[in-house]
């Protein structure tokens, strides 16, 4: 098998990268050792930032996203009981945000590169990457029990934390920043009305809570859990009794429960590694970087990548700017590293990690100056709504 882009992994950025490729009549070809059914079987955030709607809608991804999705002009943040808006729309000049969960979107990509004939080898295994380094990169895999080799000028690294793609990249280059937050996040879908028209994010002395939504009838809730808690300790009765105490007193009243139709724990981590590329190899998405689920920007990153990648790759072949090649990782880091900021800052302010009333102080004026003053809020809003792709021209 010959291809000009092998693409490793087949969850968002991999899928996204496909498409805008194939838009620009570059060959590529997917491999994804697991299932389509358990790709789609992830269940991730929904929100979506405004640049990655435009990118959507522009690449022909987005009618039901439209016809389906929720847009949103603001959020809000509650403190103690203390709510505070933050209005996206006034505070951007226009921008907002869109609740569509992943898998739809996941879907609508699967659907979209079967429409236009893209191959995509589902239980590809023993993947492994050859001469990255070199001008002629290949890659060898397992299919339906037979050793297979794809050739390809080029290399994308979109297989996730666990895939094998960053490990490609020598120790003595590759440089890992990481953080591990105590506890977890223990999310709960339920076909019930959100108790809440727009999410809200509560910093509770009992922990964090996010009052969320896939739908105008399905809630997507979480609250802080510790890091010995398991799914199997919390049914239902238990979740929403401990969701609806940390609810400010007019929210709990309006609470709708009913039962969960999925249940998980999501481990709070940051994580980023440098750099995103070697030699031919690119990497985009959870395979370079991680962000605490906090405002919702793991997707929106792949998303920001797979733009970024696909423009260069585009300029390569159509322009002969193989010149562009070394600023992928330069490019992508400076937008990784200021979303990782804004994750990292959202996650301290809203969750309870201690006892320490020294902290809890600091958390409080953090809330109070950023949500009292017009400059700390459009800070807010401009990161929530996504800052702009990374340019390859500057």
């Amino acid at each position: 098998m010959k291809t000009q882009v092998a693409i490793i992994g087949a969850g968002p950025a991999g899928l996204l990268l496909g498409h805008l490729l194939s838009r620009a009549g570059i060959d590529n070809v997917i491999l994804e050792r697991r299932t389509a059914d358990h790709v789609l079987g992830r269940i991730r955030s929904g929100v979506i930032e405004q640049g990655a709607t435009d990118l959507l809608r522009a690449a022909g991804l987005a009618r039901r996203m439209d016809a389906e999705g929720a847009v949103h002009d603001g959020f809000s943040m509650v403190f103690a009981g203390e709510r505070r808006r933050v209005d996206l729309k006034a505070l951007t000049g226009g921008k907002s945000v869109t609740v569509y969960g992943q898998t739809e979107l996941t879907r609508d990509l699967m659907e979209a590169r079967a429409a236009g004939g893209g191959e995509t080898v589902y239980e590809a295994l023993d993947v492994e990457l050859h001469a990255v380094d070199g001008d002629e990169p290949w890659v060898t895999f397992t299919r339906d029990g037979d050793g297979q080799r794809l050739d390809c000028d080029y290399v994308a690294g979109c297989d996730g934390f666990h895939g094998i793609s960053r490990t490609c990249i020598p120790q003595d280059t590759a440089r890992e920043y990481e953080r591990d937050y105590p506890g977890g996040w223990l999310g709960i879908l339920s076909d019930a009305p959100p108790v809440t028209r727009e999410a809200t994010y509560v910093n509770h002395e009992r922990g964090f809570a996010l009052c969320g939504m896939r739908s105008a009838t399905r809630s997507r809730y979480y609250i802080q859990v510790s890091q010995e808690e398991r799914v199997a300790d919390w049914p239902d009765d238990r979740f929403w009794e401990e969701f609806s105490l940390r609810l400010p007193e007019e929210t709990r009243a309006r609470l709708v429960t009913g039962p969960s139709v999925e249940k998980s724990i999501a481990p709070l981590r940051s994580f980023v590694s440098e750099p995103m590329q070697y030699g031919r190899l690119f990497l985009a998405g959870d395979a370079a970087h991680i962000v605490p689920p906090t405002a919702s920007k793991g997707l929106n990153l792949a998303i920001g990548d797979a733009a970024t990648l696909s423009g260069l790759l585009a300029s390569v072949y159509r322009d002969g700017r193989a010149d562009l090649v070394p600023r992928y990782s330069e490019a992508c880091l400076k937008r990784v590293w200021s979303v990782e900021w804004f994750s990292w800052w959202m996650t301290n302010l809203l969750h309870k990690f201690s006892g320490n009333a020294f902290e809890r102080r600091m958390q409080r004026a953090g809330f109070d100056y950023f949500t009292g003053s017009e400059a700390g809020l459009r800070t807010i809003a401009e990161h929530y709504v996504g800052l702009p792709f990374a340019s390859l021209d500057e």
